[in-house]
Parts: structure tokens; C-alpha cells; sequence
């Protein structure tokens, strides 16, 4: 078995792939398998972002491995004008459903009561099979339970982290 329990930088070579769904990519804890079939377990550290596509992991016999999002049937949302646009991602964020964002459109895991919901607001939804890479949220660092202090992990949301804490 490939054992992994680090990320890396990305790399222009690589010695095997994995092709993971949105939900594997989040895992910390998971057993799975190359693209060419060996069997791998991943052991990395919890509470980080999920694996995005094209990110490298390095097993522990050295080997680097690339991790690539496979495709999933997924809505794709797009509307008559921006305020349409922002409306649906509103209804969609008041559900706590992860968004993946382009430019006038919206991504999201397929399922039919958010579909029916978003046609209902005159939203345009289609049903597509692509990678998923949701926003990963503007606080980050997810849940946790350090008990170790400031020293530890700072408990102030990223996003309004400002200059430097020592």
C-alpha cells in the first residue's frame, strides 16, 4: 500500500495518479486507489482545505502523486441578469450548500429539491458532469479543539486577519 501523510508543492513529473471526487478530496482519512490501481491510504493532517486539482502529495517512499478532480454531476446555475445570479446564491448560501463560482454561473452537487427551488426563482439549471472546486469558505481552517492556547491557532477568522501577530 502507498501510504501519503503529505501535501507538497506541484510538480511538473509525477510518479502516480489519483482521481478523487470533491467529497474524497476532503477527507483526511481515506483509502483509495491510483488511477493504474494500487491500493492508497491517505493519513494527512486534519482540519486543512480540501485537495484541489493539480495539487501533489508525497508518499512515504518518496514517490509524488498527483491528485486530479474527477468529473460529477453537478447543476449548473446561470440566470437573466447578475441580481438573478446573486438571488439564487443567496437562497443557495441560506442552505449552507458549497458553491462553485465562474463568471455568471454557479456550480453545485446535483440534487433535485435545489433544483426544483432555483427553477422556481427563474434560475436556468442544467445537469453537466465536470470537476467540482467549491469555494472553500471565507473563514477557513475549519473546526477544531486545541486546547493549547493562542500559541496554538489563532481563533481570529483569516479573512480578517490584518498585518502580522506575533
Amino acid at each position: 500500500m502507498l501510504v501519503i501523510h503529505q501535501r507538497t508543492a506541484a510538480r511538473e513529473t509525477w510518479d502516480a495518479e489519483l482521481e478523487l471526487t470533491f467529497e474524497a478530496r476532503s477527507k483526511s482519512r481515506l483509502r483509495c486507489f491510483t488511477t493504474q490501481g494500487e491500493e492508497v491510504g491517505l493519513f494527512l493532517e486534519r482540519g486543512q482545505p480540501p485537495l484541489h486539482d493539480g495539487e501533489c502529495l508525497q508518499a512515504q517512499d518518496g514517490r509524488i502523486v498527483r491528485v486530479r478532480a474527477r468529473p460529477e454531476q453537478l447543476l449548473h446555475v446561470t440566470c437573466s441578469s447578475p441580481f438573478e445570479l446573486m438571488r439564487a446564491a443567496y437562497h443557495l448560501g441560506n442552505r449552507h450548500v458549497a458553491l462553485q463560482l465562474g463568471e455568471g454561473w454557479l456550480r453545485l452537487p446535483d440534487d433535485y429539491v435545489l433544483k426544483a427551488m432555483l427553477e422556481q426563482l427563474g434560475a436556468r439549471v442544467e445537469t453537466v458532469e465536470a470537476p467540482y472546486q467549491p469555494e472553500h469558505g471565507a473563514y477557513g481552517g475549519g473546526h477544531h479543539h486545541s486546547h493549547a492556547g493562542d500559541a496554538e491557532f489563532s481563533y481570529a477568522p483569516r479573512l480578517h486577519q490584518f498585518g502580522g501577530r506575533t
